[in-house]
């Protein structure tokens, strides 16, 4: 059986409510979530299977249905993500359109949430809840025979005109136990991100799973109970990717820091193996300490992703983040010390947000002075509390999401919480804000000190452009 697994071309994103200009061309990451399936497929089975990047190939449509033709592919895999969600579907009608009996699976965060709405596009052959690597396997050997469909877990499909939920498998305990990404399937030479000067760059989880509860947010594929890899396993993955002349690693746990003592057997390990190769993650500042910045530090830890998301305390506490602004400061102040560099994510626009609680965060921003902030509106995710608060108070007046999920159609509008403020008003404050911050002379003047090549002055100049536009 010959299985194409694709990272659909993006031409109708709607990630979040900001400026396109921010969101185009600045980063080509690679699609770590079709390469564990590509990993896993080719350790317990003999199909043949095979990854197609359209975004990093920067693929359109009328070429990923020549590769299409030229591949023959049996079964084609797809990660479904809501604000991906036009084009994975405009995606499954290329394949369904160069052979009908092309079988073709969704996976990803959006399923989970909108299964039925999902499995009624006459393009979708079947769905995978939570984690593929439980149900793949047994759903590949058996996509003819719903008798037996029915008794693996974490399946959608239709018997007929009967929509067939087996139900979310568990959580996979052990994550040492599944094969490392299948980075060779993809042109892994071609990634790279605007954050750093390095290429190759390559994403990586060392956990999955995140034990917070932030109003805003909600993880259904991956859950809320945190498992986390070993740290040998960790070390040895990112020991391949030396191999492979991969230059950063970007690590996408949602809370890499949840376990103190893991943390500092990582960095313990890179620095015993003396591995050359830097890295960044993502972790809140109330997980970090001196001691772990510094052990981050001499293991060549290059950025730490925090998410701050609001400058006063009062918003912080609506958005249950669980932080203090006292512990933004420190963990920005030392982990600037130690010569780590720091990335703030923020949010405006959140529930009984004003405009002066905005510039407030505005100013916050500036005092902890990140080498990099990302600010997006604050947007009601399908499956969030937060998108539960806005249909309980009237803020949105239907189901828009699940309105959405039964007919993607571009020109799809996003929510925003305008209780308080409106879209156009919120716009206008997101625009100011990144001028605010990336315009000063001082932050220009620091960074032009920093730059290590041509190539990522013209990187950062592309970036800065954008931010004129806005």
């Amino acid at each position: 059986m010959n299985i194409l697994l694709i990272n659909p071309p993006i031409e109708n994103t709607i990630a979040s409510v900001q400026p396109k200009e921010l969101e185009e061309g600045l980063d080509f990451l690679p699609p770590l979530g079709l390469m564990y399936v590509a990993a896993y497929i080719k350790k317990t089975t003999s199909h043949d299977v095979e990854i197609l990047d359209c975004q990093v190939e920067e693929m359109g449509y009328s070429q990923l249905k020549d590769e299409v033709i030229k591949r023959k592919p049996d079964v084609v895999g797809i990660t479904a993500m809501t604000f991906t969600l036009i084009d994975v579907m405009k995606a499954a009608k290329v394949v369904k359109g160069v052979n009908p009996k092309t079988k073709v699976i969704l996976g990803g965060p959006h399923v989970m949430i909108f299964p039925d709405e999902t499995i009624n596009n006459k393009e979708i052959d079947f769905l995978v809840l939570g984690e593929a690597e439980g149900a793949i396997k047994p759903l590949l050997a058996n996509m003819d025979n719903p008798k037996e469909l029915k008794n693996i877990r974490g399946l959608v499909f239709k018997d007929g005109e009967t929509i067939i939920n087996t139900g979310q498998a568990d959580f996979i305990e052990n994550l040492d136990n599944l094969p490392f990404p299948a980075r060779h399937l993809t042109p892994y030479g071609k990634y790279f991100s605007v954050l750093s000067p390095r290429r190759p760059v390559t994403t990586m989880f060392t956990s999955r799973g995140c034990p917070f509860k932030c109003l805003f947010c909600d993880r259904p594929q991956l859950g809320k109970i945190f498992r986390a890899r070993s740290a040998k396993s960790v070390v040895d993955e990112m020991e391949e990717c030396v191999k492979m002349g991969i230059q950063e690693i970007f690590i996408y746990d949602d809370t890499f820091g949840v376990d103190r003592r893991r943390v500092l057997d990582i960095c313990d390990g890179i620095e015993k193996r003396n591995l050359s190769i830097v890295w960044d993650i993502r972790t809140r500042v109330n997980t970090v300490d001196r001691e772990v910045l510094e052990a981050l530090k001499r293991a060549n830890c290059q950025r730490i992703h925090y998410g701050v998301e609001a400058g006063t305390q009062r918003i912080l506490n609506v958005l249950r983040k669980g932080i203090t602004l006292k512990q933004v400061e420190d963990a920005f102040r030392i982990t600037k010390e130690v010569g780590i560099q720091t990335a703030g994510y923020f949010m405006l626009g959140s529930p009984t947000e004003t405009k002066e609680d905005i510039v407030e965060t505005i100013r916050f921003m500036k005092k902890i002075n990140p080498d990099y902030v990302h600010i997006t509106i604050t947007t009601p995710f399908p499956a969030t509390d937060l998108y539960k608060m806005a249909q309980e108070e009237k803020v949105l007046t239907n189901d828009i999401w699940r309105d959405f999920a039964k007919d993607p159609k571009p020109g799809f509008i996003p929510p925003v919480w305008e209780k308080n403020l409106s879209r156009t008003q919120l716009l206008s404050l997101l625009g100011s804000a990144y001028r605010s911050f990336y315009f000063r002379p001082s932050y220009a003047i620091k960074k032009i000190l920093q730059l290590e090549s041509p190539g990522e002055f013209f990187q950062k100049a592309k970036a800065a452009f954008q931010l004129l536009k806005i």
